[in-house]
């Protein structure tokens, strides 16, 4: 299952907008049909199964907010939250992300941190996974050590490009001895993993640049890289406004920039784990896709699978039970909730059978590379062949330009398609066929 193979003109045929399957149905399909009222229900439910599942937390802290006044919104809505789930759940996974974290200070992580400890029940597992967004412009001599003091063991730093250029066109200063003495922070205090996110695609950015940049992050060896292509959206990111649409790489380099990202990492031992992420063998990612335990949420891939995932903080996303469920993305609307006492929803989705059956199929093609028919008949009570008939016709082209395999056992993503697996995954969603008509599939069961 690592063998991935390159070939630039499939990339180029299936380089189009779509999903990237942290949820199925996805956030465009999202509605403020589901509220704080729902998100009670579900929540309130989770308490309520026989061996009610661990939990995850994710905190969203924006780039640019009044760091004091956010920090204590963030833990009255904490406080809030978290009456709704039994105290007895562990905590077996955490996030501190989103912008810079560490910018407000030790003291306010502190602040957050001793806050989830006195609502949550934090696992003492060695498993645990307590992770947090780094920014190296910012970090101070300590930051990085007493954040392995409170607990976390993760961290993920943000690199967009160390070509001159590239930095002056984003108005970047993180230099390579930034970034390095991090890494080396981390590694010294005890960190059990380095994530390094790389972006490729980026104004100004050429093969050579990014080249060098890719030696820098090797020499480093950070347990995980994930490599993101560069979203142009100036009407939306205001960072992005001063950069020119007409620096950006053509078509052509920027396929050139993604396939030498995976050449290099693959031959310096990396793993491809899907998507854009790879990691070192030993990696837990690596483990946990060995052992069937990967899954991915709005937090990327990770090891803890059996866990209900509540987002926390402006646009900040949840996955409890049957249901998804987003924040506010504006800070003023995430504010005026909190301070009125109300849980932070702003939409969200009930899954009915059929997405549930599509998100099952979705995850595992989008964690494992493949469905195993018969496992998915075993659990669901379904006749795959006859339920999936429509996505089994649309994967036909698919197959026949060498991306997927499907036989009676299995739908499997080959060596080229494992570099593909939105597109195949996208076969398995009803919304896109749907969205025309606004139609949701009704689901029964087959067998």
């Amino acid at each position: 299952m690592d063998e991935i193979s390159l070939d630039p003109e499939l990339l180029r045929r299936y380089d189009r907008p779509g999903p990237c399957y942290a949820s199925y149905p996805t956030t465009p399909h999202f509605t403020d049909s589901f509220g704080e009222a729902e998100f009670r229900r579900y929540a309130l439910g989770s308490n309520a199964e026989p061996i009610p599942r661990q939990l995850s937390l994710y905190l969203h802290v924006p780039d640019c907010f009044s760091s004091g006044a956010y920090v204590e919104r963030l833990v009255r809505e904490i406080e809030t939250v978290a009456k709704l789930f039994d105290r007895d759940r562990d905590v077996i996974q955490l996030h501190l992300g989103g912008g810079a974290p560490n910018f407000p200070g030790a003291a306010e992580v502190n602040e957050l941190i001793s806050s989830l400890g006195r609502q949550f029940h934090f696992s003492t597992s060695s498993t645990r996974d307590f992770s947090i967004d780094l920014d190296p412009r910012v970090i101070r001599p300590g930051d990085v050590a007493a954040c392995a003091a409170l607990g976390f063991n993760r961290a993920s730093l943000a690199i967009r490009n160390f070509d001159p250029a590239v930095r002056c066109a984003v108005n970047d200063e993180q230099s390579v001895d930034q970034t390095m003495q991090v890494i080396a922070d981390c590694r010294d205090s005890g960190f059990r993993s380095v994530n390094v996110d790389l972006v490729y695609g980026l104004p100004r950015q050429t093969l050579a640049g990014f080249g060098h940049t890719l030696e820098a992050i090797l020499e480093a060896r950070p347990d995980r890289v994930a490599t993101y292509g560069y979203a142009h959206l100036p009407e939306v990111l205001e960072a992005q406004r001063r950069s020119r649409a007409i620096e950006l790489p053509d078509a052509e380099t920027r396929i050139g920039l993604l396939c030498l990202a995976i050449e290099r990492l693959s031959a310096a031992g990396y793993r491809y784990i899907g998507m854009d992420q790879f990691a070192l063998p030993g990696d837990d990612l690596v483990r946990a896709r060995e052992a069937g335990r990967l899954q991915r949420n709005f937090m990327g891939y990770t090891t803890h699978a059996d866990s209900d995932l509540i987002g926390l903080g402006v646009s900040a996303m949840s996955h409890v039970g049957d249901s998804y469920s987003q924040n506010p993305p504006d800070l003023a609307a995430w504010e005026a909730a909190v301070d009125q006492g109300r849980l932070p929803v702003w939409r969200g989705i009930e899954l009915d059978g059929d997405d549930v059956l599509r998100a099952d199929a979705i995850q595992e093609l989008m964690c494992r590379g493949e469905v195993d028919i018969a496992g998915f008949e075993y659990r669901h009570r379904v006749d795959f062949p006859a339920y999936f008939a429509d996505t089994l016709e649309g994967l036909q082209p698919l197959v026949a330009n060498g991306l997927v395999r499907i036989d009676r056992d299995v739908i499997a993503a080959t060596s080229h398609g494992r570099l593909l697996l939105r597109i195949i995954a996208m076969c398995f969603d009803r919304y896109l066929t749907s969205s025309q008509t606004g139609a949701r599939t009704r689901y029964s069961r087959v067998i």
